[in-house]
């Protein structure tokens, strides 16, 4: 199995060549609107493995949720690079990348959303693949959503910021915070791998990001609301099924 892994969900970049069980990674740290980041780090891959992208068998990318110009410019990354090369493409849910880089059974995989909002998703392990115990959704780290049992690892970005509301919200079912993991290329390789070989890819003109949320600013009147604490913010805010 040759495939090509990228990920931009956050402010580190990075993307990954899977060559059977080994796993070459370049990680670069830059802003959402740097799209010319991916490229190098891919020709630098391909060389290092003396590797083609004709000779992959398909393309994955971090498909979201997470920064709303980073999961677009890894879409159409990978969707140029495959209609290029004829491949399929492997969508990953970037919060999923986030729980299997964690080295825990039970994972809350959240990430800033800003606006006063995490994404969370909660994953357990099942086996050598993960099962979703909470779908990936948008909310407050306070109405995070309420998960069964003990022993969960808190991780990513979403406890950096509001570690103290996520704690009160899962008093008592947090084993350990992790809160600077991140999604990675590495781990959307392997999480894309099995995926293809379910049959779980797309034409590369199918291929998808997952916004989860549909608004990417607050008004100048819901920012002071949210700097107020009084939860007006929340207000014309639409959740929308990832």
């Amino acid at each position: 199995m040759k495939l090509l892994a990228l990920d931009s969900t956050t402010q580190r970049r990075s993307v990954a060549l899977l060559l059977g069980d080994q796993v070459l990674e370049r990680v670069a740290d830059g802003a959402p609107q740097d799209a010319d980041m991916l490229l190098p780090m891919v020709r630098e891959l391909l060389a290092e493995s003396n590797c083609t992208l004709h000779g992959l068998d398909a393309i994955a990318f971090g498909a979201g949720p997470g920064a709303f110009t980073g999961i677009r410019i890894a879409c159409g990354v990978a969707q140029g690079l495959a209609l290029g090369c004829s491949l399929p493409v492997v969508p990953v849910c970037s919060l999923q990348s986030l729980a299997a880089s964690c080295a825990a059974d039970k994972v809350i995989a959240t990430l800033d959303a800003r606006m006063g909002e995490i994404y969370h998703a909660a994953y357990e392990r099942s086996g050598t693949g993960w099962r979703s115990i909470s779908a990936p959704c948008v909310c407050s780290a306070a109405q995070a959503p309420e998960l069964p049992g003990s022993d969960w690892l808190g991780a990513g970005s979403g406890f950096a910021a509001y570690e103290a509301e996520l704690q009160a919200r899962y008093a008592g079912a947090l084993s350990a915070v992790h809160a600077s993991a991140e999604p990675t290329a590495a781990q959307i390789a392997r999480l894309a791998a099995a995926a293809f070989a379910r049959g779980d890819s797309v034409p590369a003109h199918l291929a998808l990001p997952v916004y989860v949320r549909d608004r990417v600013a607050l008004t100048s009147a819901e920012q002071a609301a949210l700097r107020s604490g009084n939860g007006a913010a929340q207000n014309g805010r639409r959740t929308t099924p990832a």
